[in-house]
């Protein structure tokens, strides 16, 4: 029988790539965006953030969730200057979320007040997601737009809390092999991992409707 973690990469392996090959990443990376486009997609991963990280401090005492919740992962705090550094000094003034990623924002704060395992979800999709594919894109970013070497623009990317990340994506999946949850309570997880890619892609569809490429 497949561990729990196996069981969640495998059931979001059809979402993961149809996130990964949305028109909008594929145009991001493949340099046929400009970099406000960038700048706006970093706007919105400060919603979806705000949200993981602003129940973190409560749920780090969950017997579910808790053992998930380490600061060493915390992405707010870069992203912000990453913004500052995007959009200048007084970027929270013209921070605007796209209708998506409300919707994302909101249902991972849904769950981070009224669903630890639900929240685990969220948490891993997002936090596994960055620390793996996340440096596909800061290396494309640093090459197309000219971003210092892990310095500001890209510092959402860089995890300098963990030095060694295979040993703490090891460690992670054994935290979701060990998560304390019944048969019925891990297959509502393994939905909602569904579910959070399904909301993330959402977002991308919508910035690829806000810089559509000229046919």
């Amino acid at each position: 029988m497949d561990s729990f973690s196996t069981v969640i990469r495998t059931a979001s392996h059809e979402q993961h790539v149809e996130a990964e090959t949305s028109s909008f990443m594929s145009d991001l990376l493949g340099g046929r965006l400009g970099v406000d486009a960038y700048a706006r997609y970093t706007e919105q991963l400060w919603f979806v953030y705000e949200a993981l990280e602003a129940g973190a401090d409560r749920l780090a005492s969950d017997p579910v969730a808790g053992p998930f919740i380490q600061p060493e992962l915390y992405r707010l705090g870069a992203l912000e200057r990453d913004l500052e550094h995007l959009r200048g000094p007084g970027w929270r003034t013209g921070l605007s979320a796209l209708p998506a990623t409300r919707a994302y924002a909101d249902r991972v704060r849904e769950c981070a007040e009224r669903w630890p395992a639900g929240y685990i979800a969220h948490h891993y999709t997002r936090y596994l997601g960055d620390l793996s594919g996340g440096q596909i894109i800061r290396d494309k970013a640093e090459r197309t737009w000219g971003f210092a070497r892990k310095g500001d623009g890209v510092r959402f990317y860089v995890f300098e809390g963990i030095a060694n990340p295979a040993a703490f994506k090891r460690g992670y999946r054994e935290l979701l092999d060990a998560v304390r949850a019944d048969d019925l309570e891990k297959q509502r997880i393994v939905a909602e991992c569904k579910r959070a890619f399904a909301l993330n892609t959402a977002v991308f569809h919508a910035l690829g409707e806000e810089f559509p490429l000229s046919a």
